[in-house]
């Protein structure tokens, strides 16, 4: 369901069944699992999956290095970050390449949710069903059941079982 005149989807980009895409995104290098859905302008990298059943809302970015499970939310302007240390240029002078760089890998597990403009720091770990306030800065691993919210990311308190 996406109008590829206004989206690009590279060719090597995997998808599930009934996979809905809108508008003005980009997608390349990545998969997307079964019953997903991919709002408009949004951004995943290559490298980066992305689990069945996983609803990513408008403008957000998933970058390579991002692995996010299955039935997870993933709210409006949501920002990934893979690089502890990002530069422009290498101590030479010269612009990086991939190879003057590392990617430190997220993991999003299922059921999961992450509320509209959080930033999720790269090396973490969110656990199964851990709800991630909006606006959020996730530093450190939030464990399974966990709601978390601010700058830094603090725990609140935990989910009571379902």
């Amino acid at each position: 369901m996406v109008n590829p005149e206004f989206a690009r989807i590279a060719p090597d980009v995997r998808l599930g069944r009934d996979v809905k895409i809108y508008a003005f995104v980009n997608l390349y290098g990545c998969e997307i699992g079964d019953d997903s859905k991919i709002g408009t302008f949004v951004e995943i990298q290559k490298g980066a999956y992305i689990g069945k059943r996983v609803k990513v809302s408008s403008h957000t970015f998933i970058c390579e290095g991002v692995t996010i499970e299955d039935d997870v939310f993933i709210g409006h302007g949501v920002m990934f970050i893979n690089d502890k240390y990002p530069r422009s240029t290498t101590s030479a002078g010269q612009l990086q390449t991939e190879a003057d760089w590392t990617c430190t890998p997220t993991l999003i597990k299922r059921g999961a949710s992450i509320g509209s403009n959080a930033t999720i720091l790269c090396g973490v770990t969110v656990g199964e069903r851990a709800i991630i306030g909006a606006g959020s800065v996730v530093t450190h691993d939030v464990p399974s059941g966990g709601v978390v919210a601010g700058n830094p990311a603090r725990i609140l308190r935990k989910l009571e079982s379902e």
